[in-house]
């Protein structure tokens, strides 16, 4: 990679520009190494985002002789849990190779936990977790913080390796398009990037551009993902001319502990995998009165169940309860998750832990085929960012960190073999902000920035009705109005480029809701209740007036 710092414009250039440092970006990266330049793009530090903070793990069907488990039964999970909106090729695809991902994960020095008991030549030797919505135990783990071993593994592999360049707090602003510059096609020339560290906006020229972003909770109130997750790269692709399908399906975890001063925390599914209950402050159970799974159902499920006691009983919170297990078993299984509810003045072992759902996941995002192809010629979409068709109205439980490595594996093969015949990107035009100033009422962004989160939390949560999408909407369209005024006259910054995004996904969010005429999974709809006469996706086009 060549910089060209004249007249202070910092041009980069690359085969191949990866923005997102997470499963998904360093799977890519690391599968293209080998054969090309990469350079990898954080908007904070290369551990920032969601993978770092996935607690289950990683679900794939590794050894069939194992609990009589199957990829077959691993796709019924899968397709039952969406709410029959799954692409079923998809989930196949992605099932299918679930051996060979998990595989290469380990290969790359990624340690799962191991049986203690005695293993046989039959037997796979990785001890597995079952979590909500699946019928087996097929869940690869490390702990209670797999993910952050998954992306410590596969930070440190690429660090290591010459041909990948990391840079760390760097902005993506807007996709560079043959479309844009006037020119045949719609091909991804690159990118404009906000350089944190020195507030000047950069480029980045590269054959080709994968967004590997992750998703948009951070678009609601209350949320347990890091503050990364502003849905950048699904904005940036739908500006840019991309669809989006099944922006309605937001997942709400069921069990995120409930501190003041942690309210981020997730807990892990796993919990319930190994016998934890759900109370009500009184210590009964409720779960067996809406589902007959109990607590091991479906999320969508088990988050509308807290949902509906929460309010039913005018309570702040429910109960995660495993302190009937014995506290070696607890201390052993889920150290990160004990230490931190110690911190908080909760003892797992003695007692239940305070929970509330928040926003987790995005089942929908842009549009891709097998290979990650955006409609965009030569970008690519992988991870939480993309719509693949696997997730459907739900996601079952630690299929995300497959489907990252899986179709990771696979936009690699694809931009290899196409790599040879790649076509150089022209020269394009610098950055031009000589027009704007710097911003003299940065409190514009801040509080348009809380109103849209509550808004959406109360308005476009776990339950919905018409007229709340309609008055959502409405909101939005006159956020949106203020803050592209902000963005047309005054220098761009991280906030405003957050907001921005966040402002876009919410619309997405919305008008897909309000395009979906029934409910199903993740999408409760009071005045839809109904459930879907088909199983087609709800698609969003740009280029198509709504």
């Amino acid at each position: 990679m060549d910089e060209n710092s004249a007249n202070r414009h910092v041009v980069h250039h690359t085969d191949v520009l990866i923005i997102g440092s997470g499963a998904a970006g360093l799977s890519l990266a690391l599968c293209l190494a080998k054969r090309s330049n990469v350079t990898v793009l954080s908007k904070s530090g290369t551990s920032a985002g969601s993978t770092n903070y996935a607690q289950g793990g990683i679900a794939g069907v590794y050894n069939t002789c194992d609990d009589h488990d199957s990829v077959e039964e691993h796709i019924e999970d899968t397709m039952i849990a969406g709410g029959g909106i799954c692409d079923r090729s998809a989930v196949e695809f992605t099932l299918k190779n679930a051996h060979d991902s998990i595989e290469w994960l380990i290969k790359e020095g990624v340690p799962f936990d191991e049986k203690e008991e005695p293993k046989t030549d039959e037997q796979s030797p990785y001890h597995l977790h079952r979590e909500g919505g699946h019928s087996h135990r097929r869940i690869f783990h490390a702990q209670d913080h797999t993910g952050h071993t998954i992306q410590d593994t596969l930070i440190n592999q690429a660090a290591q390796d010459p041909n990948i360049v990391l840079l760390d707090h760097y902005n993506a602003i807007d996709l560079i398009t043959t479309k844009k510059l006037g020119l045949a096609g719609n091909r991804v020339l690159g990118a404009y990037v906000f350089n944190i560290k020195t507030n000047q906006v950069e480029t980045i020229l590269a054959k080709f551009v994968a967004l590997c972003t992750g998703g948009a909770s951070k678009v609601y109130q209350y949320t347990c993902n890091p503050e990364v997750s502003s849905g950048d790269g699904i904005a940036i692709a739908w500006r840019a001319g991309c669809r989006v399908a099944n922006m309605e399906f937001n997942q709400f975890h069921p069990t995120t502990l409930y501190n003041p001063n942690d309210r981020n925390f997730l807990l892990t599914e796993a919990l319930r995998g190994e016998g934890a209950l759900l109370k009500r402050p009184d210590g009964t159970r409720f779960m067996p009165d809406y589902d007959e799974r109990g607590e091991l159902a479906p999320r969508d499920i088990v988050a509308r169940a807290i949902d509906h006691e929460m309010k039913k009983l005018g309570a702040d919170c429910m109960f995660l309860d495993i302190s009937h297990k014995p506290a070696e078993f607890i201390t052993k299984h889920f150290p990160t998750i004990y230490e931190r509810c110690l911190k908080a003045g909760i003892d797992m072992t003695k007692e239940p832990i305070p929970i509330v759902p928040a926003a987790h996941f995005t089942c929908g995002g842009v549009m891709v085929d097998r290979r990650g192809r955006t409609d965009i010629e030569c970008l690519y979409a992988v991870g939480e960012v993309s719509y693949t068709g696997l997730h459907g109205a739900n996601r079952l439980a630690s299929n995300s960190l497959l489907e990252c490595v899986v179709y990771g594996r696979a936009a690699a093969e694809d931009i290899l073999a196409r790599l040879p015949i790649a076509i150089e990107p022209p020269e394009v035009p610098d950055w031009d902000d000589s027009q704007v100033t710097d911003a003299d009422e940065e409190v514009v962004i801040q509080h348009n920035w809380h109103e849209l989160r509550l808004m959406m939390w109360d308005y476009v949560g776990i339950v919905r009705t018409d007229k709340r999408l309609e008055r959502a909407l409405h909101r939005i369209k006159l956020l949106q109005s203020e803050v592209h005024e902000f963005y047309s006259n005054f220098r761009v910054t991280s906030n405003l480029l957050e907001l921005r995004n966040l402002l876009q996904v919410a619309d997405l969010i919305v008008r897909s809701s309000m395009k979906r005429k029934n409910s199903v999974g993740l999408h409760y709809n009071v005045d839809h209740p109904e459930p879907p006469k088909d199983s087609r996706p709800t698609i969003l086009n740009p280029f198509e007036n709504m």
